[in-house]
Parts: structure tokens; C-alpha cells; sequence
């Protein structure tokens, strides 16, 4: 079957083209009796709207690029829900991409969105060379990054207060009674982990703690991960009663590793998380962690790209919210001599 076009309709309804994408648009130019009966052809026609077409009279195709880095890890797919949902409130549609933490395949999606015209992306980038990698293209379209503070760069960002976060879980074990705290998980190649260990070793040195990291040599943190190399960190001797995990997927890698090398959470050490992911607030699991508010990021960082988007903002933002305390039952006070 032959696809119906805008002429088509346009011919149909006796109007003019120009007229039919005023009606597709809800245009306060058209009467509303004209506006029902071009609505009332389309219908009738099965007529699908062109973006392109659309975009090329009314400049905008109601659009949005969204690249994640990973749609597998549960903090990522959170986000994008959260986009979508505040995406559409706004009357917009998201065109959602996966880079695979692959810096060309990043490059190659943010040219198709260009090509495909959408209004803004909001990139939640491959690594902490995004920026620099892509600094061709962030003047041809609006653009936001989100949850990777690029400190002062003359970009949009939206993130969480990584460090400060970091903080609060040393703060947090240190008032239960633990002095040594092993971070765990830390992750070369990302600016996120790079700042969270830093508020992790801060708080350290101003309570008087000793600094240890558990490093991750593994290009992203993820619970097969986290199950890897706690399988290998239980090998050695338990000197710690607390491990502060970078992110929620590692400490759900660490909480299975924990149950088959026969170590009980909180009894034998407290586990802090870092992201509150939906699964920590699961049965048997309980995770204390540090929350990233995902719906406000993601309400932010779409406010942010439309403010660009629909009032010419040629300027650029920085964004950086608070993270929180969410207690559960994963960590407790440290009941035997150190």
C-alpha cells in the first residue's frame, strides 16, 4: 500500500499543506472547527506523521536522543525510564541508544541522532573521554550530559554529588563503630568512580581511618563483576568489618560471593552500597546505600536540554544534586574489639 503523505491529506481535506501541519501541531492559527476536520482525514486516510516531514515546516520533531552506556545495568535502565517519563510529560518522544562503553560506537550514535534530527540528546557518556571525543558535535545540537560531572567544562552536566556521597557512607559506618573500611570496587577510566573514591579517602584521613581500595580492573561495575572479584577478595585474611562497594550492582555481586564463601551480612561484616538501584530494597537483600535520585536527574536533565531546546538558551549549566542516606539492614554497629 502506498504511504499517505501530508499532500495527500492536504488534498483531501481541501486545505493547503501549510494548514494540515498546523492542525498535526495543535497551532493556535487554524480554527478549531478546521483543526477537527484535518484531524477527522487523517484518521480516515490511516495517515502516520512524517518527523522529518514535520520537522522541516514546524522546525522541531518533538524528539529526544538518550544514549546510555549499558541498558543492562538497573541504575541505567532506571534513569531512562525516568527520562521517558519526564520526556513525554513534556510532549516529547526519546529515541533510546546503547553505546556498549564503545567510544566510536558513541560517536556514531550521536551522528545518526543528528541525522535524524531530534532536538537535544542527553548523553550518560562511555568514560571520562566523552567529552573530548565528542566536542565536534555539541554545537550542532542541543546537548546534556548526565550523572558525569565534567567539573568545569563549558558543557551542560547534570550529576549527583559523587563525593560527597562517598563521604556520608565512611561518616555512616564510622558513627556505627568501624574503623576499617575497605572501598571496594574503585574503577579506573571514570570520572564518577574517580570522585567517589576521592570522598571515600577524604572522609578516611579527616576520622582518622586508613585508607584501602579493592580496585576494579574491569571496564565497567556490574553484580558478575562484583561477584568476581569478591570471590578473590574472600580468599584473603578479613581484616575489615565493613566494605563500602562503588556502586549497588558491585555490592549485590559481593552479597552472592559473601553466602557461598559462608560470611554473613551484617553479622561478619557490614556491606554499604552506593546508587540505591530498585533490587537493594529487595527481600533478603536490604541494602544500605547512598541514593542517586533518579527521578530528579533525570527531571532535571530534561528540563535542562528543552530549556536549550525552546528558549534558544545558547549558554551552558551545571547541575549537581545531593545524595542520601538510605538505611536498611545490610550494615550494623561493630559489636566485637577491633
Amino acid at each position: 500500500m502506498k504511504n499517505v503523505t501530508i499532500k495527500d491529506v492536504a488534498k483531501a481535506a481541501n486545505v493547503s499543506y501549510s494548514t494540515v501541519s498546523r492542525a498535526l501541531s495543535n497551532s493556535p492559527e487554524i480554527s478549531e472547527e478546521t483543526r477537527a476536520r484535518v484531524l477527522k482525514v487523517c484518521k480516515e486516510m490511516n495517515y502516520t506523521t512524517s518527523t522529518v516531514a514535520r520537522a522541516m515546516v514546524v522546525k522541531s520533531t518533538k524528539l529526544l536522543g538518550v544514549i546510555l552506556p549499558g541498558g543492562n545495568n538497573p541504575f541505567m535502565s532506571e534513569l531512562a525510564y525516568h527520562i521517558d517519563r519526564q520526556a513525554r510529560a513534556r510532549g516529547y518522544n526519546i529515541i533510546l541508544c546503547n553505546s556498549s562503553r564503545d567510544p566510536e560506537q558513541e560517536r556514531e550514535l550521536f551522528e545518526l541522532l543528528i541525522g535524524r534530527q531530534v532536538d537535544g540528546i542527553i548523553l550518560i557518556p562511555s568514560g571520562s573521554d566523552s567529552y573530548e571525543s565528542l566536542s565536534q558535535y555539541l554545537s550542532k545540537v542541543p546537548s546534556v550530559f548526565l550523572g558525569e560531572n565534567l567539573r568545569e567544562n563549558p558543557e551542560s552536566y547534570v550529576s549527583v554529588d559523587n563525593t560527597r556521597g562517598a563521604y556520608l557512607g565512611v561518616e555512616y559506618l564510622y558513627r556505627l563503630g568501624h574503623r576499617k573500611i575497605v572501598y571496594f570496587g574503585r574503577r579506573k577510566g571514570s570520572n564518577t568512580h574517580q570522585l567517589r573514591a576521592e570522598g571515600y579517602e577524604t572522609a578516611c584521613r579527616n576520622l582518622g581511618l586508613e585508607p584501602r581500595f579493592y580496585n576494579n580492573p574491569f571496564s565497567a561495575s556490574s553484580i558478575k563483576y562484583g561477584y568476581q572479584l569478591a570471590r578473590q577478595f574472600f580468599t584473603q585474611e578479613r581484616d575489615y568489618t565493613a566494605i563500602f562497594a562503588a556502586s549497588d550492582t558491585n555490592a549485590l555481586g559481593i552479597m552472592q560471593a559473601a553466602d557461598e564463601c559462608g560470611i554473613r551480612i551484617p553479622e561478619d561484616i557490614s556491606l554499604l552500597g552506593f546508587d540505591n538501584i530498585q533490587y537493594s530494597e529487595l527481600p533478603r537483600i536490604h541494602l544500605t546505600t547512598i541514593e542517586q535520585p533518579k527521578k530528579m536527574l533525570a527531571s532535571v536533565a530534561v528540563e535542562s536540554i528543552l530549556d536549550q531546546v525552546e528558549n534558544d538558551f545558547s549558554g551552558y549549566t551545571h547541575h549537581i544534586l545531593n545524595p542520601t542516606l538510605v538505611e536498611r539492614e545490610s550494615c550494623a554497629p561493630v559489636t566485637v574489639p577491633e
